[in-house]
């Protein structure tokens, strides 16, 4: 199947709930686990059996299990392999970018087949601009896996590049849109580029009415984005639209029923 398919079917399974596993280190300590390898593992793999087969789609933040060097990424693997054993859409949050034969290693590490650190999309930053993204966007077509491109972010510095207008009289996020847009046309249900529009921004000032993918909206829950906020930003159809929770549920743990209750109550919420 192609990413979209994929995509549709999850949705149609679970609703568009993406949660986050993001092993911070004050969640670690509100879990009563150690800021260690051990207490890594154990936190992500309670997340995985409370997560796995219940939501669309899983992302692990790469960032705080590389903090835990080689241990931490095996332990990363690890739940990349029994998230998607359960039959559930793995998006390494990775943000990775760069240009050449490094965007092609990327590509390979985290889209490519037989890779343990390839779930089934990747995050990227497209800084070093959109077409520096190619080998991954490649990749991604060849191997039925899709990606989640940067363009309008929460974070208030974000402002400083992505808001910035080129000569073109487009802003610089318009620009990575239109550039998605151009990859995914023609294809059903949707195409596999997709963007990360945090729902905390206010306005989003840019036309999304072209753009055929998948949008991830990160700061859904206690980041403080709402249903309300969501359907502001993206119009009262967000069929393709992955609102993310990630401490909002976390919050709950160590218990999986725990877990499990607060997944449950944000579905149905959206």
């Amino acid at each position: 199947m192609t990413f979209g398919e994929k995509l549709a079917k999850a949705v149609a399974a679970h609703g568009p709930l993406c949660v986050g596993i993001d092993p911070h280190p004050s969640l670690l300590d509100a879990w009563g686990l150690s800021s260690t390898a051990e207490g890594l593992e154990r936190f992500a793999l309670t997340a995985v059996e409370a997560f796995g087969g219940r939501v669309s789609m899983v992302k692990p933040q790469a960032a705080f299990f590389e903090a835990y060097g080689s241990r931490g990424v095996a332990v990363l693997e690890r739940v990349i392999a029994e998230l998607r054993d359960s039959g559930t859409l793995v998006l390494v949050d990775a943000k990775r970018g760069d240009i050449g034969s490094t965007m092609a290693a990327y590509a390979q590490a985290y889209l490519g087949d037989g890779s343990p650190l390839a779930g089934d999309a990747v995050t990227l930053s497209p800084f070093l601009g959109f077409g520096s993204l190619q080998p991954a966007l490649d990749t991604a077509r060849e191997t039925g896996r899709g990606v989640f491109v940067l363009a309008l972010t929460s974070n208030p510095e974000g402002a400083q590049v992505q808001r910035v207008v080129a000569p073109d009289g487009r802003t610089v996020a318009q620009t990575i849109i239109d550039f998605a847009a151009a990859r995914n046309s023609g294809i059903s249900p949707c195409g596999d580029v997709g963007l990360v529009v945090g729902a905390t921004i206010g306005e989003t000032d840019v036309d999304l009415s072209r753009f055929n993918g998948p949008i991830l909206a990160p700061g859904f829950g206690a980041q403080g984005g709402s249903v309300a906020d969501l359907k502001r930003l993206f119009g009262p159809d967000m069929r393709n639209v992955f609102p993310t929770s990630s401490r909002d549920v976390l919050k709950h743990g160590p218990d999986v029923s725990s877990l499990v209750s607060a997944v449950q109550r944000v579905q149905q919420s959206l």
